[in-house]
């Protein structure tokens, strides 16, 4: 453990830095991972420790977002039980998931989807931008695969999952894009803390760098609710579109995940 904390100084001393950013990226939309994930791995964590560490951090961030969101009436979670369950049953498979898969082709995979969901999100404005309590009906043979499927890449990598969420959200599940991101976070938290466990039976968590993270996460995520309810949809939009555009960027340059 002492080899983490003997890393380059100037990068333990932008621990706080990088850990309000992502917490505030987490919690706006997604991919704060981006940032945590490769510097754990800059600490001297192994890459699967890295991995389990980071959910340490997410954890916390998203506690602090549900209850800031619920605080000020902004997390509705009435009818969400099947959003719920399959997402933290695809985090559970996903954490159990051996890391067998090709990370480049990996990180391609994702930033194509990142790409076609930014063309979206500037094509079709609208969809993003509905009034506020607009929900459709449930779908649940559409539902129920889709936040499966985003459960098990969240409980595998993280990194991007609050996207995907946002997205199935608002154009699987109905929801305007201020409720979406208080759904979000909670749907993130719960699937992660499943995942968590898994890490930390299987010995895969540093609390000590774990916990240090998640503090400034935690304060980030605080700002980012703050933001998020007072600018509304459109600026959530627009965040969203700067996030998902440099997350795109990162996986193409080849940030290792």
């Amino acid at each position: 453990m002492s080899s983490v904390f003997h890393s380059n100084f100037l990068l333990l001393a932008s621990v706080p830095f990088l850990g309000l950013a992502a917490g505030f990226a987490n919690t706006i939309a997604g991919s704060g991972s981006l940032l945590t994930v490769p510097m754990l791995i800059l600490l001297g964590l192994p890459a699967n420790v890295a991995n389990g560490t980071n959910r340490v951090g997410v954890t916390f961030q998203n506690v602090v977002a549900v209850a800031e969101f619920t605080r000020r009436g902004a997390l509705d979670l009435t009818g969400t039980w099947r959003l719920l369950v399959s997402s933290v049953l695809g985090g559970i498979v996903g954490a159990q998931l051996a890391v067998d898969l090709d990370e480049t082709l990996l990180r391609r995979m994702i930033g194509v989807l990142m790409i076609a969901l930014l063309v979206v999100m500037l094509v079709r404005p609208e969809r993003w931008l509905a009034v506020p309590g607009a929900r459709r009906r449930t779908r649940l043979w559409l539902e129920l695969p889709v936040f499966f499927a985003i459960g098990i890449y969240g409980g595998f990598i993280q990194i991007g999952v609050g996207i995907f969420l946002m997205a199935g959200l608002v154009l699987c599940s109905g929801y305007d894009l201020v409720s979406a991101n208080a759904v979000k976070n909670a749907l993130v938290l719960a699937f992660t803390a499943a995942a968590l466990v898994v890490f930390v039976i299987n010995g895969q968590v540093q609390w000590t760098l774990g916990l240090l993270v998640a503090a400034f996460q935690g304060v980030g995520a605080w700002f980012a609710v703050r933001l998020s309810i007072s600018r509304g949809a459109v600026f959530v939009r627009w965040a969203m579109i700067v996030i998902v555009a440099a997350s795109a960027l990162a996986l193409f340059a080849g940030f290792r995940v």
